[in-house]
C-alpha cells in the first residue's frame, strides 16, 4: 500500500492527488474533532446563521462529482441530511440526540462551480419528532437541491 501511495503522489493525476489530500483531511478532522470520515472528506464546518438556521459552506471537489462533472445526487442528499442533523443535534441538551427517520430530496439543477452552501431550518419541532428542511445552493446562489427530513429525538443511555 505504501508503494502504491508513493506512486500516486509522484505520478498520479491531479485528481488522484486531490483525493489523497481529502483522505488526509478526513483523518485529521476525525482525530481533531471526532467527526465522521465522510464529514472530513466533504470538509464540513458549520455555523449558525440564526437560532433556527444552520449552514455549511464547502468547496465542490472532485470527490463529489458524478461522471458528468456535476455534484453527485448522493452527495447533495448527504449535505442536506448533514446540515439538518447538525442543526437539530446542536440545539438539543447533551443527554439527547437525533437521527434521521425519513429524507425526501428534490434535485433542481446540476451542481457546478467551485463552492456549495447548504442551509437547514426547522419546520416543526415536537418533543419526539422534528421535521426540517434543507437546501443546497451553488456559488451563484441558485438552489440546486431541496429536501425535507424527519428526525427522532432519543435519549443517551
Amino acid at each position: 500500500m505504501i508503494e502504491e501511495l508513493k506512486g500516486i503522489l509522484e505520478e498520479g493525476s491531479e485528481e488522484e492527488q486531490q483525493i489523497l489530500a481529502l483522505a488526509l483531511q478526513a483523518i485529521r478532522q476525525r482525530r481533531e474533532r471526532g467527526s465522521s470520515f465522510l464529514s472530513g472528506f466533504l470538509g464540513l464546518k458549520g455555523e449558525f446563521v440564526d437560532e433556527r438556521t444552520y449552514r455549511f459552506e464547502i468547496p465542490l471537489t472532485v470527490f463529489m462529482h458524478n461522471s458528468g462533472g456535476a455534484a453527485h445526487g448522493g452527495i447533495l442528499a448527504t449535505l442536506v441530511d448533514s446540515v439538518m442533523g447538525s442543526l437539530i443535534n446542536r440545539s438539543l441538551p447533551p443527554e439527547q440526540y437525533a437521527v434521521t427517520t425519513e429524507l425526501k430530496m428534490n434535485y433542481l439543477r446540476p451542481g457546478k462551480g467551485e463552492r456549495l452552501r447548504a442551509e437547514a431550518t426547522f419546520l416543526h419541532r415536537g418533543q419526539t419528532l422534528v421535521v426540517m428542511e434543507g437546501s443546497v445552493y451553488d456559488e451563484r446562489d441558485k438552489r440546486i437541491a431541496h429536501g425535507t427530513g424527519t428526525f427522532i429525538v432519543l435519549s443517551r443511555k
